[in-house]
């Protein structure tokens, strides 16, 4: 079991790698919001959603109601449907807490590394749930750093951690160029966001140009098949 939770812990470090530094970010606003460090740091333990949490200290910090948080969370975090339900025959033979506590610690970054790991075979459960603790205490550990540091940082732009994140997805997204219609789908979802957003859809270009690309590139992999 031993070596299982290593080699979990060292398939999360790409997003250890992100966690912290957004993680921190994140308490650098926690803390700017007037967030206590029980709330500050807890949602980040309770939580435990990036977006959702970035959001809801905004809107904490310009006196939105308790209802507008709690629905603005639900509708952002609405997507961990669709990635539980994608991992769901996976898991088959689990016990319900663990499937609780599985779907408890999921996030964007964690769903994209199962996926891998998941691709075959279901891989070991202290395998699995080690990835997960590592990501989340992580993005604790973040979170601590920089609520404690909040009151010494005037504005976290000029550091540059907002690129933490999208290195992180990249760097989980080169291993899955197994094929070349991978690296091809991945290009035109790229270039086909860009062009979006520099035609206007500030809003959307990202989820549309996924499914635009996916859908193509699915289009062309069953055709490959034939």
């Amino acid at each position: 079991m031993i070596v299982q939770i290593v080699n979990g812990m060292r398939q999360a470090v790409p997003i250890v790698l992100g966690y912290i530094p957004v993680g921190f970010a994140y308490g650098v606003l926690a803390e700017k919001s007037g967030l206590g460090p029980l709330t500050g740091i807890g949602m980040s333990i309770i939580v435990f959603a990036g977006s959702a949490q970035l959001i809801g200290a905004g809107l904490f910090a310009a006196g939105a109601s308790p209802l507008t948080l709690i629905v603005t969370t639900f509708v952002v975090n609405l997507r961990h449907l669709l990635m539980s339900a994608a991992l769901a025959p996976k898991l088959h033979g689990w016990k319900k807490w663990q499937l609780a506590l599985f779907g408890y610690e999921l996030t964007d970054e964690t769903f994209a590394l199962h996926t891998m790991r998941m691709k075959e075979e279901s891989p070991p459960k202290a395998e699995t749930f080690a990835v997960n603790v590592t990501a989340q205490s992580s993005w604790v550990f973040g979170s601590i750093i920089g609520y404690l540091l909040g009151g010494q940082i005037a504005d976290v732009r000029p550091i540059g951690l907002d690129y933490a994140l999208p290195a992180m997805f990249i760097a989980l997204l080169v291993p899955q160029f197994v094929k070349p219609v991978y690296l091809v789908t991945a290009v035109v979802s790229g270039l086909l966001s860009v062009t979006l957003y520099l035609l206007g859809f500030s809003q959307s270009h990202v989820i549309a140009a996924t499914v635009i690309a996916s859908t193509l590139g699915l289009g062309v992999e069953q055709w490959m098949k034939k």
